[in-house]
């Protein structure tokens, strides 16, 4: 049965010409379209030509935004011996050793990032099963294995996410609050943009970028010209 639209979203699905906006212009009327009771997130939604069954087209990796997300994150570090001081001396809102892991076991998530050490990750990977479809599982590709615990937890608290492209070939990613000002939403898509060319699967054949749209959360998608925003310098700020 397909979803029923409200009243509210029809009034601004008329705002949203059938076309592909400049960069600009899409986040202005992002924000113009951002009316629903709650703060709203930017979101991002681009569809790529990668097919991410085989492991050569997968995307998975991390962009730090350079105006933040607009969120505070809660991060726990699972570590052993000084490393958990470490952890705890740089602001990790959750950490601990071998208890932590059979506290997240019993079902504590009361997190939303999760950062390990090398040395505690073979214990780590009984959580896979929970951690996993959650997209909480550390990863060396994704920062969030690492023996720099301090410098992971300043940069992802600072605005760094990490982000994959879904089975069919999505990346969806918030890049920021629809509070923020266009022109510090187009600096987080311009740097989430030069991060997934960066980060081009070896595998990936024949025209990389598809479609790109932006919206707030509960609002229309708006499509943006993806070549006018990758022509774009970076001191778009």
């Amino acid at each position: 049965m397909p979803k029923k639209v409200s009243r509210r979203l029809q009034e601004l699905q008329k705002k949203v010409e059938d076309k592909t906006y400049e960069p600009l212009a899409a986040l202005q009327l992002l924000k113009e379209t951002a009316t629903a009771k709650f703060p709203e997130a930017a979101e991002a939604h681009i569809r790529l030509g990668i097919d991410p069954k085989y492991t050569d087209q997968q995307l998975r990796t991390t962009v730090a935004l350079p105006k933040g997300t607009g969120q505070t994150i809660r991060v726990a570090v699972i570590a052993r011996g000084e490393k958990v001081a470490e952890a705890t001396n740089a602001g990790a809102d959750v950490v601990g050793s071998e208890e932590l892991i059979d506290e997240i076991q019993k079902g504590m998530m009361d997190f939303d990032l999760l950062i390990a050490t090398p040395d505690v990750m073979p214990q780590v990977a009984k959580l896979g099963r929970l951690l996993g479809p959650r997209g909480l599982m550390p990863s060396p590709k994704g920062g969030t294995v690492t023996t720099d615990v301090a410098g992971a937890i300043a940069e992802f608290k600072a605005g760094k996410l990490e982000f994959r492209a879904d089975r069919t070939g999505i990346v969806h990613v918030m890049f920021g609050k629809a509070s923020f000002a266009p022109e510090d939403l187009l600096t987080n898509l311009k740097a989430l943009q030069e991060t997934i060319d960066r980060n081009r699967p070896a595998g990936a054949k024949g025209r990389y970028w598809r479609t790109m749209y932006v919206s707030s959360t509960m609002g229309p998608s708006i499509q943006v010209d993806i070549n006018s925003l990758r022509d774009m310098k970076t001191d778009v700020a």
